[in-house]
């Protein structure tokens, strides 16, 4: 799991040595793989969030206040290999400068084994899965442990980022889809989604719920939709940065035309967030209780006991309003790449449940301005950006729905005001849900 500019876990590195090191490795992003006092010393948590993401910088503190660590450019895998990595190297600081001591010729940079991360077989960090770092000595490295770490083997913490080269700006000659950024296509938006009526007479408010990992923005969503029909940025779901969903309830949102307004025609159902190990995050068997409409609002979700169908007061089983209209999974941009095997073996299942019962499905990729600084410094251009294309497609990819079902937004987080660009993209993904809902009740069978 990686962790960016809106950490889901503090990052210990701070601000000014992190700038130092991106001026040292070139044009490139650190992001928080590995963080060992929240996941733990031991080398398989280690491993499991480490493996296979390309080349990492290792970042240890002490108690003697000293910051040190290494780089390595190969690819952590457990293949019990000797490593040859001329571009490794060990650090620490003198004052605000980074020292980097380079792996003498002729030497391997490391033991690609299951232990612990390890340089030169000569310094090993969470020696025998304890916070401690401990110097077997050795030529690979030319250092001296007073002055690198004060001769302080005690850990206080220990931290590991993976290395992204910032993607090159990059534009497509014409916009990859045509989206109008005028203050007329908004207020025609607006009025589309004010003016909707499901096809289906005995629904009065279609039901759309939102899945995704942990800190996605499925909440922020809600708070972004709900702001632009407010007039100004609105906080009424919890949302923020958490190693674990901040959502702990189902919860069922409705949004009013204006302060005083009646609600609209949708409801946003907010879910707790995926997370890639069992017994933690959203149940798979919770996710289809909702999607029969079986879970009441504000149910408490239970990571290791999903939710009994025995709990109902009533066991006739729910009305077409009540059911899940259609199904939005929500996915931060800058993560995809990073998704672990497991959290898409997880939305894997869930997209089969979802199919089995045949509600439409949608890709909400948040977070577009993080991904990409083309977009970051203009939000109209995540149309023209070729990474932005590259990761719609990947998503498509990755969770086997069309590029056509992938839409980019960007939830209000730190704004103060309302963004028209912000608003179009948004009200364009929340328009695109209203459709796919009408799909799935002109396909109802009538025995509902």
């Amino acid at each position: 799991m990686q962790y960016t500019k809106n950490e889901q876990v503090a990052q210990a590195l701070p601000k000014e040595k992190k700038q130092r090191f991106c001026a040292l490795l070139g044009d490139v992003e650190l992001s928080l793989l590995y963080k060992a006092s929240v996941h733990g010393y031991d080398a398989p948590a280690f491993h499991q969030r480490c493996d296979r993401q390309g080349p990492t910088l290792l970042v240890a503190y002490n108690n003697s206040g000293y910051v040190f660590g290494g780089y390595t450019s190969v690819d952590y895998t457990q293949s019990g290999q000797y490593i040859t990595d001329e571009e490794a190297f060990l650090f620490y600081f003198q004052g605000k400068i980074p020292v980097c001591v380079k792996i003498n010729s002729g030497h391997h940079a490391r033991v690609d084994d299951s232990a612990g991360p390890s340089f030169g077989q000569q310094l090993y960090f969470c020696y025998n899965n304890q916070p401690v770092v401990y110097n077997q000595g050795g030529n690979a490295y030319t250092i001296n442990a007073t002055t690198m770490y004060g001769n302080d083997g005690n850990l206080k913490e220990c931290e590991v980022y993976k290395i992204e080269q910032i993607p090159p700006v990059s534009v497509e000659e014409k916009p990859w889809r045509d989206v109008p950024w005028t203050t007329e296509r908004r207020e025609e938006l607006v009025k589309l989604i004010k003016n909707y009526k499901p096809l289906e007479s005995s629904v009065n408010r279609v039901r759309i719920l939102m899945i995704g990992p942990v800190g996605a923005g499925k909440s922020s969503f809600f708070n972004s939709i709900n702001s632009i029909f407010t007039g100004h940025v609105t906080n009424k779901a919890m949302a923020g940065s958490s190693s674990t969903s901040l959502t702990t309830q189902f919860r069922t949102y409705q949004v009013k035309d204006g302060r005083e307004g009646k609600p609209l025609p949708f409801v946003l159902c907010d879910t707790m967030g995926l997370e890639e190990q069992s017994g933690a995050g959203l149940d798979i068997e919770d996710i289809s209780c909702i999607l029969q409409g079986l879970i009441p609002d504000r149910y408490m979700f239970n990571p290791v006991a999903p939710y009994q169908l025995k709990e109902q007061k009533f066991s006739r089983s729910a009305s077409l309003e009540q059911k899940i209209h259609c199904v939005v999974y929500v996915i931060d941009a800058t993560k995809i790449s990073l998704m672990s095997s497991k959290l898409e073996e997880k939305l894997a299942g869930i997209r089969k449940k979802v199919n089995s019962l045949g509600v439409p499905q949608i890709v909400l990729m948040t977070k577009v301005d993080e991904a990409c600084p083309l977009v970051e410094e203009d939000l109209q251009k995540v149309y023209i950006s070729s990474y932005i294309k590259t990761k719609v497609q990947e998503v498509s990819s990755r969770l086997g729905v069309p590029v056509s079902c992938v839409l980019p937004v960007k939830n209000y987080s730190q704004e103060l005001e309302l963004n028209l660009s912000c608003d179009v993209l948004l009200l364009t993904a929340l328009q695109q849900m209203l459709r796919f809902a009408d799909d799935y009740l002109d396909d109802i069978s009538p025995s509902y």
